[in-house]
């Protein structure tokens, strides 16, 4: 994998995630405020309860990305270092493991063993990174930028069924916000499939189907326990 390849997907990767959260953001809030629409006509109340899960939502989704970025940190160095001993306590065990990837992936022996040497010779430890463990050295994921994007990326769709039903009036109030967020979805999953490389039509009817699912069973809920 080339620098630029190897730029071009981590800023997809971070995209995919973006898309991802901010979905999350929207049916999360939306099944909340829809709830408690169907409780209550309280635009106060509606309000505190949407803002409440969003700031509940993006802490808790920057909290988890954190710990799952760190983690995963952790893990690389850890190959890397264990990487590292091998090539200092074995290197020419390292060189014909290295020839044998590349050959695995089509070169020929000789021309796998001239790579493997060249490579080698500049930098032993990326080279195994690359090709053995799928790694870039200088590239280790950080888990302040994941958690912060993720934060961001929550708060930006969870603020759209917020405002969605705060403006209207209280008989629009819910209707306006499924109109808003199937829309939001509709989009988050033409962006996520394109992203993916993934059809289209299964992206959406997913994503919409599942957000129109959580605003269905949680104004059920809301109608059902709350007061008027």
């Amino acid at each position: 994998m080339t620098d630029t390849s190897a730029a071009i997907s981590t800023r997809l990767n971070w995209l995919r995630a973006g898309v991802l959260g901010a979905n999350d953001g929207i049916i999360s809030t939306a099944g909340l405020v829809v709830g408690v629409a169907g409780a209550t006509t309280s635009r106060t109340a509606i309000l505190t309860a949407g803002v409440a899960g969003l700031l509940a939502g993006a802490l808790s989704m920057a909290a988890g990305e954190y710990v799952s970025v760190s983690s995963q940190r952790d893990s690389e160095r850890a190959a890397l270092e264990v990487e590292r001993r091998e090539l200092a306590q074995q290197p020419e065990e390292e060189l014909d493991e290295l020839t044998d990837l590349l050959a695995a992936r089509g070169l020929g022996q000789e021309l796998a063993r001239e790579a493997a040497v060249q490579l080698t010779e500049r930098d032993a430890l990326r080279a195994h990174a690359r090709v053995e463990l799928g790694i870039e050295p200088d590239e280790l994921a950080n888990p302040w930028h994941a958690a912060v994007a993720s934060l961001v990326a929550f708060t930006v769709g969870a603020l759209l069924p917020l405002l969605a039903i705060v403006l209207p009036g209280a008989s629009a109030r819910v209707p306006v916000t499924v109109a808003a967020v199937l829309a939001a979805l509709t989009l988050c999953g033409v962006v996520s499939a394109r992203l993916g490389g993934a059809p289209v039509p299964r992206a959406v009817l997913r994503n919409v189907t599942g957000g129109a699912l959580a605003m269905a069973v949680t104004y059920a809920a809301g109608t059902l326990l709350g007061t008027t």
